[in-house]
């Protein structure tokens, strides 16, 4: 009765994961689907975009004329790539190393006031940044930042919730290894620097990535902050490129395409230290 019981019950559970894994994989096709349908009419030509029902399969494959159009087209997307790329990793780079001695800080260092200090920080979080770009204007134009990529990275290096969630993880990191290196001589640098700095790289990656998509995909401070069309970023570029072929739907997928794939490679990259962080995290909790 023992061994029947136990097979039921390791049958249940079997069929429990095939049914869980199976819904996971339909919602997952799910929300693949709009990803899906820009792939496939990025590959498209014009008349059959929007063809019903739809074909996920193109007929006739455009596979040169798209792209070659948004890659030297009259918009310069090139440019506006490149100064994508060098805007989304200063201003990744600037803002994990801001927010990690930030939480170093808030951490591992002991002074008075150190809690309220960090909730006067945090409280700021709730200001919307809509009620920050006029002074952040003025002040921009004020101290010769306004419309240069300095500028942008300076606006994106500093982040509240950045410093949050990387006090959150090194909480987790004990003490005793710093107060080991503190014994030998080690000063506050070369502990942040040698000691935190690696143990903290799953949290380090995932805030980076997470810092890189937020930097790409932003249009707003962008928008705001330049008038040069020589320094706009991807997301400025795709406005102008909307603008421009804005009836032309195969071309804004292409374009949308070319856009997201290093999202895709950073995430790849970076995907092994971001479950690490997470399960870090599901632990800890």
């Amino acid at each position: 009765m023992e061994r029947i019981a136990a097979g039921t019950n390791k049958t249940a559970y079997r069929l429990r994961r095939v049914l869980t894994t199976a819904l996971l994989l339909l919602l997952g096709l799910v929300f693949l689907l709009p990803f899906i349908w820009m792939l496939s009419a990025s590959f498209k030509p014009e008349l059959e975009v929007f063809t019903y029902p739809i074909q996920w399969i193109p007929n006739n494959w455009n596979l040169v004329e798209n792209y070659t159009n948004v890659w030297a087209g009259k918009v310069d997307f090139v440019l506006y790539y490149w100064n994508s790329i060098q805007v989304a990793v200063l201003t990744t780079l600037l803002s994990v190393l801001v927010s990690a001695m930030a939480a170093y800080g808030f951490t591992k260092i002991r002074f008075r006031g150190r809690n309220l200090l960090f909730l006067i920080v945090l409280a700021t979080y709730m200001i919307p940044p809509e009620a920050t770009h006029v002074p952040l204007f003025v002040i921009y134009r004020w101290m010769g930042l306004y419309d240069t990529h300095a500028g942008l990275i300076l606006l994106g290096g500093f982040s509240v919730l950045g410093t949050f969630l990387l006090r959150q993880f090194f909480e987790g990191i004990s003490n005793e290894y710093l107060e080991s290196a503190q014994v030998d001589g080690a000063g506050h640098f070369t502990r942040f620097m040698r000691i935190t700095l690696p143990l903290a790289r799953p949290a380090l990656a995932t805030y980076g990535i997470l810092r890189f998509i937020w930097t790409w995909n932003d249009f707003q401070t962008p928008f705001l902050f330049l008038s040069d069309k020589t320094l706009y970023t991807i997301q400025l570029g795709m406005y102008s490129f909307a603008d421009r072929n804005g009836s032309f739907y195969a071309l804004i997928m292409a374009a949308s395409v070319s856009a997201i794939i290093p999202l895709l490679v950073v995430f790849i990259i970076g995907q092994k230290q971001v479950i690490e962080g997470i399960s870090f995290g599901g632990l800890k909790g």
